[in-house]
C-alpha cells in the first residue's frame, strides 16, 4: 500500500509540474507574442520619423548648401577686394616714399647752395 500511495504522489507532483510548466510557457508566450507587436510598432514608428526627417531635411539641406556657396563667394569677393587695397596702397606708399625722398633730396640740396652762399660771402 505504501507503494501505492508513494506511485500516486510522484504521479500528482508530475502533474503538477506539468500543469505549472504549460501555465508558465503560456505566460512567456503571451510576454513574447506581445514583445513583438510592440517591436513591430516601434520599427513602423521609426520607418515613420526616418521618413519624415528625410522629407524635411532635404529643403535644409539644400537652403544650407546655397548658404554655404553664397558665403564661399563672399569670402572670395572680400579676398579679392582686399588683395586690392593692399596693393593701391602699396602704389600710394612707394609714389609717397618716391616724392618724399625727391622732396627731401630738394630740400638739402636747397639748404646745400644756400649754406655754400653764405659760406662763400664771408
Amino acid at each position: 500500500m505504501e507503494y501505492q500511495l508513494s506511485q500516486i504522489a510522484l504521479n500528482n507532483g508530475l502533474t503538477f509540474l506539468a500543469i505549472s510548466t504549460a501555465i508558465v510557457l503560456i505566460v512567456v508566450g503571451g510576454f513574447l507574442v506581445k514583445l513583438l507587436m510592440d517591436l513591430s510598432d516601434l520599427a513602423k514608428n521609426v520607418n515613420t520619423t526616418s521618413e519624415i526627417l528625410n522629407a524635411e531635411l532635404k529643403p535644409t539641406l539644400n537652403e544650407l548648401n546655397k548658404t554655404l556657396t553664397s558665403f564661399n563667394e563672399l569670402v572670395q569677393n572680400t579676398g579679392e577686394g582686399v588683395g586690392n587695397v593692399k596693393l593701391g596702397l602699396e602704389n600710394a606708399l612707394s609714389k609717397t616714399k618716391l616724392f618724399s625722398q625727391n622732396l627731401f633730396g630738394g630740400f638739402l640740396k636747397g639748404f646745400m647752395t644756400v649754406y655754400t652762399l653764405f659760406c662763400k660771402k664771408k
